[in-house]
């Protein structure tokens, strides 16, 4: 039977498709940290879209990638916010 919710996809090499992780009407610092905790639990390799409607999440995440080695793949404008395509780091 097909996992659901926090299981599934994001547990696979890059290859696959990239999860969505809804973090829509979260303001700092909250974005970044449900951010970490869902990347801590990935393989190194998967990837993950955020998507933020906090407007600081621009300047957030990306200090975030850097900090925690994480590679910021792609930023994108949405409709009221902000999406990133980050691959979990392996360490």
């Amino acid at each position: 039977m097909p996992e659901h919710g926090d299981g599934g996809q994001e547990d696979r090499p890059s290859t696959s498709p990239a999860a969505v992780y809804d973090l829509k009407g979260l303001n700092c610092p909250l974005p970044v940290l449900k951010a970490k905790k869902r990347l801590a639990t990935m393989r190194p390799g998967s990837r993950l879209w955020l998507e933020t409607t906090d407007p600081l999440a621009v300047i957030d995440i990306p200090a975030f990638c850097t900090e925690s080695g994480h590679r910021l793949i792609e930023t994108a404008a949405i409709s009221g916010g902000h999406r990133f395509l980050v691959e979990r780091s392996g360490v």
